[in-house]
């Protein structure tokens, strides 16, 4: 095992990483930028080290920086957390250069996967199902012919991207070209690549994702899904796991098929497997992420696994401590991402100083925070400022305890996504699980001004969902001591399926 180790990120992740690493015993290193100095994670860590100024390109996204840092404080390992340079080739290969552990995937398996046509080439040599799509760099004229051939409606998909950007949808003919364009513009200032390619677009499909550890003797194991089809513009807001969309039998699947696509990349440490799920039960491979997740807790909270010592203990050398047949998810966990944004403008950034601070506590709740009374939120990063997670015994009871959260969380100063959130686990549609990726753009209106009588509407609707969920769960208990079979048709998780 390392002796230190240094978080190569800022904000809640910085945070969570410095906490994993100090219940493992290991000494910690912080980087932060001009903008960071007072940061939480800066206070943290055992030492903290200037990188430069605000903007990312001066100082996060500075290998050479990050490495200095590294030789000069003797720190064995980096951890990149998320964003940033978590899914850089090159970092990681500099990194391996200078004999300093990457606690992440190989620069290989980075290389094969975050190049999102490479990624689909790899998949379907492994069998696995990928949405029809084209090759990327396709002349207009030649775009035109293959999509009469795929069909419309389409997706246009930066080669190098992520995050929602590079991305626009294709309806009608008429708008293919300058889609394109478009596309290809965003995909250039993002990524410094304009390379873009097409797939059919899924509609009205649920984004799924699978969870995979793998060491580095070949055993891979997955931990289950988490459904994340609660997106505005392609970004993710709320995630859950398990989903209501998915049975025990289609979950056997998709993570049998997940282990064997890690496998045929000879992946090592965590990574996701994203999918989209169609309303047939049909799902097709959408991306792999070769990092660490944001909404990694949800998985946590059900599993028991601490995936990040996870991966400090795979970058080691370690063995997997767990068997497939380990992992038994138990119970119900929501993840809400509270960002310094106004929901009620559009979603602009807020930022500024935190006045007051009173974050939600109790039974199976958890927040992961990289802000305090006086801290000045910046608005160089990304305005996520904390995750809230809570678990319970099923979901009825999770969204009940999330809703009871959502409402002690106290943030004075700034604008925030709570509101939003709160309006979300007083959707009806939300509570039944009869949501999409769609959800937020064609079913959910934000209301300024929301009416006391909803808000009591949605608690009946919340508490009824609970007492069917627990008179279900208390019918499988009865029949499974009977000796019938209803054990066997009902959901292991205990959760209310719709």
């Amino acid at each position: 095992m390392f002796k230190k180790v240094l978080v190569a990120n800022r904000g809640e992740i910085a945070v969570r990483i410095l906490r994993a690493c100090e219940e493992r015993g290991l000494a910690t290193v912080a980087v932060y930028s001009d903008a960071d100095r007072n940061a939480l994670h800066v206070r943290y860590a055992d030492e903290a080290y200037n990188i430069g100024p605000a903007p990312s390109r001066e100082s996060y996204l500075r290998i050479d920086k990050l490495l200095e840092v590294a030789r000069k404080a003797g720190a064995e390992a980096i951890h990149p957390g998320y964003g940033f340079l978590s899914e850089n080739e090159d970092f990681a290969e500099a990194c391996e250069a200078e004999g300093i552990a990457f606690i992440g995937p190989p620069a290989s398996a980075i290389r094969s996967m975050g190049d999102k046509v490479e990624a689909r080439r790899s998949m379907m040599a492994a069998g696995v199902p990928v949405v029809p799509g084209t090759p990327e760099g396709l002349r207009d004229d030649e775009a035109v012919a293959v999509a009469t051939q795929i069909g419309y409606p389409l997706l246009i998909k930066a080669a190098a991207g992520g995050g929602g950007k590079g991305m626009r949808t294709v309806r009608r003919p008429e708008d293919l070209i300058s889609s394109l364009d478009a596309a290809r513009r965003e995909a250039k200032n993002a990524f410094g690549d304009d390379t873009v390619y097409m797939e059919k677009l899924v509609e009205n499909a649920r984004h799924i994702e699978i969870q995979i550890l793998a060491d580095q003797h070949g055993n891979v194991i997955h931990l289950g899904e988490r459904e994340c089809s609660i997106q505005r513009r392609h970004q993710k807001l709320i995630e859950e796991a398990p989903s209501v969309a998915v049975s025990d039998e289609l979950r056997a699947r998709m993570g049998a098929i997940a282990v064997r696509a890690a496998q045929s990349v000879k992946y090592v440490n965590a990574g996701t497997f994203e999918f989209l799920l169609d309303r047939d039960g049909n799902f097709y491979f959408l991306e792999m992420n070769t990092r660490l997740q944001v909404e990694h807790p949800v998985t946590e909270m059900v599993t028991g696994v601490d995936i990040v010592k996870e991966m400090i203990a795979i970058a080691s050398g370690r063995k997997l401590r767990w068997k497939q047949e380990d992992i038994r998810p138990r119970g119900w966990a929501i993840e809400c991402r509270i960002t310094a944004e106004d929901p009620f403008n559009n979603f602009m950034p807020s930022g500024g100083r935190v006045v007051t601070l009173s974050e939600p506590t109790g039974p199976g709740v958890r927040v992961e925070s990289g802000i305090y009374e006086g801290f000045e939120v910046s608005l160089y990063y990304d305005p996520m400022i904390a995750k809230l997670i809570v678990w319970g015994e099923t979901r009825p009871e999770a969204i009940l305890r999330m809703r009871r959260a959502l409402r002690e969380y106290k943030i004075g100063g700034i604008k925030t996504s709570i509101p939003f959130h709160q309006q979300i686990m007083d959707s009806t549609r939300f509570m039944w699980g009869t949501f999409d990726t769609t959800f937020l753009e064609q079913r959910f209106a934000l209301q300024a001004t929301e009416k006391p009588e909803n808000k009591e509407i949605a608690a009946i609707v919340a508490t009824l969902l609970l007492h069917e969920s627990e008179r279900r769960a208390l019918t499988v208990r009865q029949s499974a001591d009977a000796g019938t079979s209803i054990w066997k048709r009902a959901s292991r998780w205990g959760g209310l399926r719709v």
